[in-house]
């Protein structure tokens, strides 16, 4: 005779004696509940191959480059960008370093304490919504009084033009 097993299954309420299973009756087995099914794996999508391979294959040549002691093909004709090389002109031609980057510091912690008020202001309960009027009443006020009429709007423009020469220097 054949032994057969069955799964062994214990819930909170039942025990388990002398390492057999306690028996379910009929009622009980009628009320179990079922899970759904889960949905079938997704379709993987269309993926262009040859954008990973192209990658590996550049990868594999630069480590064979390096591992024989070559210098690998992109290396020496990789340039370096415009900005990169006037960035690099600017900070040759500074004087005072030490205060450029003392100055560079401190503005990066002044932005850093300006965006913490701003997000503790902004935490407030009222005061989001009254800045935020007098915003918009300001905006209003300001296009009213400078872009409305032809005068006023040529005397703005003449003077952000005299405000950009004493910055730039005429040129």
């Amino acid at each position: 005779m054949a032994s057969t097993t069955t799964p062994l299954s214990i819930s909170s309420s039942s025990t388990l004696i002398d390492g057999k299973a306690p028996r379910q009756s009929a009622a009980a087995s009628s009320q179990c509940v079922t899970l759904p099914t889960l949905p079938p794996p997704p379709v993987p999508s269309q993926h262009r191959p040859g954008k990973g391979t192209t990658y590996c294959r550049k990868i594999a040549r630069n480590v064979i480059a390096m591992a024989t002691g070559e210098a690998p093909a992109e290396v020496g004709t990789t340039e370096v960008p415009e900005i990169i090389k006037t960035v690099q002109e600017a900070w040759d031609k500074v004087e005072d370093k030490y205060a450029v980057s003392s100055l560079a510091a401190a503005g990066f912690v002044g932005l850093w304490v300006s965006t913490g008020m701003v997000s503790a202001i902004d935490k407030l309960p009222l005061v989001p919504g009254v800045l935020e009027i007098v915003g918009i009443g300001y905006s209003g006020w300001f296009a009213y009084k400078n872009l409305i009429f032809k005068p006023d709007r040529e005397a703005l423009i003449q003077k952000i033009k005299d405000t950009y020469k004493e910055i730039i220097g005429s040129s």
